[in-house]
């Protein structure tokens, strides 16, 4: 973001009446994705379970072995998505606490309450996406993770 642009960004478009409604979705979108990585590691932890119980020379086969493992690498990557929507969800809160929530950090402007409600961690307008995608900014960010 160029100086100019940062001089452009506003405090508090949204009021401070808006501010709660904002705070609960997010908080309602944490509690579900951190109770879904409980799940998912419950899954691994009875998979292992499992997998102790059936170990015997008959029960070994590799491309069982390599179907679990395949299985296992795809619980741990949706492990870590799920983390890092907490951690985009907990920068949200902070934008929120400094009054910088709903302001689109390319353009300064308010991003629209219906692409805050879709994607309550965004930081783009889609006015600012689509700049960032025709400058070729096109960089996998927390616009670009949606729960």
């Amino acid at each position: 973001m160029s100086k100019t642009e940062s001089k452009n960004i506003k405090k508090a478009l949204y009021t401070k009446d808006d501010l709660p409604y904002f705070e609960k979705l997010i908080m309602d979108k944490r509690k579900e994705a951190a109770n879904e990585i409980e799940r998912l590691r419950g899954r691994i932890a009875s998979d292992n379970h499992a997998d102790l119980d059936n170990d015997s020379d008959y029960s070994f086969h590799l491309a069982d072995s390599a179907s679990v493992a395949a299985d296992r690498e795809h619980v741990y990557r949706m492990i870590d998505r799920q983390e890092r929507f907490i951690m985009y969800l907990d920068r949200a809160m902070e934008r929120i606490k400094n009054k910088t929530y709903g302001i689109c950090r390319v353009t300064g402007k308010a991003i629209a309450k219906e692409r805050l409600e879709a994607i309550p961690h965004t930081q783009l307008s889609m006015e600012g996406k689509m700049q960032e995608k025709r400058a070729g900014r096109i960089i996998p960010g927390p616009d670009d993770l949606i729960m």
